[in-house]
Order: structure tokens, then sequence, then C-alpha cells
């Protein structure tokens, strides 16, 4: 037996950046940046209440500082022809014209008025006039691009296991390997240099979402498994000539029963992690929507998919999670003990663990020599996959977005395949 303690710390890894991520703007004066106060006027907005200079707090100052100062019987106008004379209602507006949850959009509307790239930098007025923010044109994105994802190396990563094998050579007709590993693995990304920014494990969740703070995405790895067990085996059987049964057959019998031999393999997991995602959201970062922020227990199946209550699904969770609303008539806040990010939030990395790994394979086999030449030989092998034929389904498969209504948690493929079996007779000389 050997029991072993594997670290492995990284350090200055390669992570994919937006290098055009929106500028978090601070104002000095209010002594505030462009996250808290967006995020203020956000709360109120999922909460179904009108932000106005009245009711924002400190964070009003802000967008008093940083909306352009309006003429004479000016008012500001939003992307849905809302005129107010209040910069805090203004920037309401044109974050409810996104609607919240989508605050980059928002972002783009003051420094490109009306659809992206339009042409009109800043806010238009009742007179007709497109004026840029107090501090000029473009305030929040590049002039030229709303997101540019390039490799950088800001990524850290740690990994910690227990290392358990027991082995056995030879004797007596049997050989064994056991392997366990108890581990835990964490890094700001987990995508290979291969993957585009929105690919990896869980579509567009895999690059750097808050490019002024990454180590707010420090969390479990996408390939964290918690256990893992695998082993292999042979067992030479009892059968034959100089064996336990049939010691005095002869060399007919010998050939018919004696010589076998079993082997097999096995592979078993914990559960996979998974990101959960904020949908169709852009808080924090034009193109990488980001993981939704976990408010609660998780009720959620994490040794094997369950069927919905009712439902012919497999979920990850056991009954469909309710939309949640903070008001009658407000857009959907979140779902379950999940919520949609605010803008700087990135949200929480794998929140939820679906199925791991279960395989069983065997193989049973026969070797003859031949009887005109001993270098001659005959071999016969039948083996079998997944024997119990396990269904374990692939937790990067599921529907992950938290505005997806009934099909959130759903499983749409398997981590396992059907059992198999083939059979092989090979000569060789």
């Amino acid at each position: 037996m050997e029991i072993s303690y594997v670290g492995r710390l990284s350090r200055r890894l390669l992570s994919q950046e937006d290098l055009a991520a929106p500028l978090d703007v601070v104002d000095k004066k209010a002594g505030m940046d462009y996250f808290t106060a967006a995020t203020a006027i956000s709360k109120m907005g999922f909460a179904g209440n009108v932000a106005t200079s009245g009711n924002l707090g400190r964070a009003a100052q802000y967008w008093q500082d940083l909306l352009p100062k309006l003429k004479p019987g000016e008012q500001y106008l939003d992307c849905a022809g809302n005129a107010t004379s209040d910069p805090v209602t203004e920037m309401y507006n044109v974050f409810a014209c996104s609607p919240f949850g989508d605050e980059t959009t928002g972002q783009g509307m003051i420094d490109f008025y009306g659809t992206d790239f339009s042409g009109n930098p800043g806010f238009a007025t009742t007179l007709g006039n497109y004026y840029p923010t107090t501090l000029g044109p473009n305030t929040f994105f590049n002039h030229q691009f709303h997101s540019l994802f390039a490799w950088r190396s800001i990524g850290n990563a740690d990994y910690n296991a227990l290392q358990v094998t027991l082995r056995k050579s030879l004797s007596r007709g049997v050989q064994f390997d056991f392997n366990y590993t108890y581990s835990k693995s964490m890094d700001v990304s987990s995508d290979a240099e291969r993957v585009g920014f929105n690919g990896g494990l869980t579509s567009g969740l895999g690059g750097v979402i808050n490019t002024w703070d990454p180590g707010l995405q420090r969390g479990i790895s996408d390939f964290d498994t918690t256990h893992q067990i695998n082993a292999n085996w042979i067992v030479q059987l009892p059968f034959g000539k100089g064996k336990r049964f049939g010691a005095n057959s002869g060399s007919a019998m010998d050939a018919v029963i004696g010589g076998w031999e079993l082997s097999g393999l096995t592979r078993w997991t914990s559960g996979f992690p998974v990101n959960i995602g904020n949908g169709a959201t852009w808080p924090t970062d034009w193109q990488l929507p980001g993981n939704a922020t976990v408010v609660g227990p998780i009720n959620a199946r994490t040794t094997q998919g369950v069927m919905k209550a009712g439902e012919p699904v497999v979920s990850v969770f056991p009954n469909d999670l309710p939309d949640t609303f903070l008001c009658a008539t407000c857009q959907q806040y979140g779902k379950g003990s999940f919520r949609h990010d605010f803008p700087g939030e990135v949200g929480n990395r794998n929140q939820v663990r679906g199925d791991g790994y279960s395989g069983f394979d065997m193989g049973l086999g026969k070797i003859w020599k031949m009887p005109y030449k001993e270098t001659h030989t005959l071999s016969f092998r039948w083996e079998v996959f997944n024997v119990f034929n396990v269904n374990r389904f692939d937790v990067a498969s599921i529907t992950n977005g938290i505005d997806q209504g009934e099909a959130f948690g759903n499983y749409s493929g398997l981590l396992t395949s059907p059992r198999v079996m083939q059979f092989s007779l090979r000569y060789e000389f």
C-alpha cells in the first residue's frame, strides 16, 4: 500500500480576459465607482421601484456628476422615448430598456446612443441634441471594440490530494491494482488554450468576466472531482491441469477448461461540477453573461440524475425551481436559490454537481498453443463494456440558464455508453 499527499500550486497561468471590457469609472467627488452606482439602480429596478435623485442615496451624486448638464428647456430622452430632467431617473430608464440585468447594453447606449455603434455618442435630449457624458465620448467602451478577448498570465490554481494505492502482484492466480483519490482543485478559470472565449465546459462562462477583479472568479475547477476510484484486476480461473479443479486433466480436457483468464477495469467518480448561468443578460461584461449568484440552499442531486416529479425528464433538480420576482409586475430576478448578478459581479462558479462517472468492464479470454508448433497460438476473448448497463448523465449537457423556465436543469446527454459486447478470435504465428 502507498499513501501520498500530492499538491500543486500554479501561478501566472494563462486565462482569457476581455481587453475591451467597459471601464469601472470612478467618480472621486462622489467617492464611488460605476459598479457600485449601477448596482444601486439595478436593485431598485428589480424591486419595481423607480430610482430618483431623492431615493437613491449616496449613489445619486455619481449619476448627477456623470450625465451631461441640460440646457434650459431640455430633458433627457431614453431609448423608449421617456423624458425626464432627473439624471438618476434617466439612468434608471436606460437600464430598464436593456432590461435590468443587462446593464452593459445600457452602457453601450450611453457611449453609442440608439443602437450599437450608431455613430451618435451620448444622451439624446428633447431638443434633438446628442450629449456625451461629462467625461466625453466613449466613457465606458473602447471606441473600436465592445469586447476583445486575449490570453494573459493572470490565472492561478491550487490542487491538493490524498492518493491511496493498493497493489497485489500476480500470485495464486490473482493480480490487482486499486487506487483512490480524495482531492480538491480551485482556479480562476479552467479553459485550455485551444478553447475560444465562449467555449469551455459551460459555453459562455469560461473567460474572466470581470477584467478589473479576476480574483472574484476563483472557485472550484471545472474538472474537479472530489472522489475518484479506479481498479484493474486479473484472475486466472482455477480450472485445468495443475489447478484446484481438474488438476489431473488430460490434454484434451485441459484445452477445454484450462487456461481461462478473467480481467476487469472499473472507474467511479463523485459528481462533476457545472456553472449555473445568468441566462441572456450581461451585467458586467458585454460578451460574457456570467454565473448566477447563489442566495440559498441548493436542492440538487449530486450522485445521479433524477426524474423530475410528474415529468418524463431527467434533471439535476428533483422538482421545477420557481422563478422569483421581487414584485408582482417585476421582471424575473432569479430562479430557486439563484439570482441574476448585479454590475461588477461574476456570480459563483460551479455551484451544482451532477452525475459522476461509473464504468465496469470485464473480459474473459484463453490462449491455445497449437500442438504442431508452440510459436503458433490461437486466442479467444469475450469483452463486455459497461457490464451493468449503468446510466450516468453528462452535467455539461444541462440547460443551465436561470431564464430557461421549466427546461432549467434538464439533462440532454450521457457520460456513459450503453452496454456493448465484442468477441475476438486471433491466430498468431
